[in-house]
């Protein structure tokens, strides 16, 4: 989570001061985070706030998304490869060689077998 909040803050780095100046220069020297429209003025005599909505600050907000929304697709996908290959090619394990007592009682086995053969 910590990581994730730094990661944030690096990409709104990233588009505030790296890739919106020059999609601004592009359409004209518009800078996107003051975009837009007013719906009320301030008023100086009475002392009232303007009333405007913001759209500059949400076009940064949806490339600020859009780009870690790349960067988590980008890892989840690398991430799911690497499960992919780690399970199609497990190497098959030799059967291990059996220990002296197994095969001990083994030859035991197969001793007593030809006993009970070679009596009937």
């Amino acid at each position: 989570m910590i990581i994730g909040g730094a990661f944030g803050a690096i990409v709104k780095s990233l588009v505030d001061q790296m890739i919106m100046p020059p999609i601004g220069i592009l359409t004209g020297g518009v800078d996107f985070a003051q975009l837009k429209w007013v719906l009320k003025p301030a008023a100086a005599a009475t002392k009232t706030a303007e009333v405007a909505i913001g759209y500059g600050a949400f076009i940064n907000t949806v490339v600020q998304f859009l780009i870690v929304a790349g960067a988590v697709f980008l890892l989840v996908k690398g991430v799911n490869a690497l499960r992919r290959e780690k399970a199609a090619d497990p190497a098959p394990e030799p059967d291990p060689a059996p220990t002296p007592s197994e095969a001990l009682l083994t030859e035991i086995r197969d001793l007593l077998k030809a006993q009970t053969i070679t009596t009937k």
